[in-house]
C-alpha cells in the first residue's frame, strides 16, 4: 500500500509522463494537453473495483460537465499491485461504458508498473509504452483522439514506432525515469 500525499503522487505522474510518454513521443497527443493542463489527476483511495468504478462514473460525469478537461487519469496507488488484478478492473471498467452507454464517447487505455503486452516476454522493454509509476484508467475523449489521429501522418506507423524506439533505448533507460518519478 501507498502511503502518500496525493500531491507525491501526481508530481511522480506527471514525471512519467513528462520524461516517457512525451519525452520519447509514445503518444503524439499528449504534449498538448500537458502544456495546456487540461489533465484531469484523480488519485484514489480505493484498492478494490467497486469503488473504482464509482469514481469512473465520477469521473465520466466530471468530463460530461466540463469540456475544459480533455483527458482524465485515474490513478490507483492502492490494491491493483497485481497485473492480473488490474486486467480484472479494466475488463470491468469497459464493461461499464458500454452499460452507461459511454462506448464511442470514451475509451479507457491503460498503464501499470508491470505492463506486459500479451505474447510479449515480461522483459521486453516494448513493454515499457505502457508502464506507469502506479496502475491507471486514462480516460480518453474519442472524438478528440479522432481529429488528433486526422491530422497525424501515418497514424498507423505509432504502435510499430513505439515498439522500435523502446527496444532501441532499453530496459534500463525506462525503470530510470520510473525510480526517478517517485523523486518528484
Amino acid at each position: 500500500m501507498v502511503d502518500l500525499p496525493k500531491d507525491n503522487i501526481i508530481a511522480s505522474v506527471r514525471y512519467w509522463l513528462s520524461q516517457t510518454v512525451i519525452g520519447y513521443n509514445f503518444c503524439p497527443f499528449a504534449r498538448r494537453e500537458f502544456v495546456k493542463n487540461t489533465i484531469e489527476y484523480t488519485v484514489s483511495s480505493s484498492n478494490s473495483i467497486e469503488p473504482v468504478l464509482y469514481e469512473l462514473v465520477d469521473e465520466l460525469k466530471k468530463l460530461d460537465e466540463k469540456s475544459t478537461i480533455e483527458t482524465s487519469l485515474i490513478i490507483l496507488p492502492q490494491g491493483f499491485e497485481s497485473f492480473d488484478d488490474y486486467l480484472d478492473l479494466v475488463d470491468y471498467s469497459n464493461q461499464l461504458l458500454g452499460r452507461l452507454e459511454y462506448s464511442g464517447i470514451y475509451q479507457i487505455a491503460t498503464f501499470h508498473p508491470d505492463y506486459c503486452f500479451d505474447g510479449l516476454e515480461q522483459d521486453d522493454p516494448a513493454n515499457y509504452t505502457n508502464r506507469s509509476p502506479y496502475p491507471m484508467l486514462h480516460i480518453l475523449r474519442e472524438a478528440s483522439l479522432d481529429r488528433a489521429l486526422e491530422n497525424y501522418d501515418d497514424p498507423e506507423s505509432i504502435t510499430d514506432n513505439n515498439v522500435n524506439l523502446a527496444r532501441e533505448k532499453g530496459v534500463t533507460e525506462f525503470k530510470d525515469i520510473l525510480r526517478r518519478s517517485f523523486k518528484q
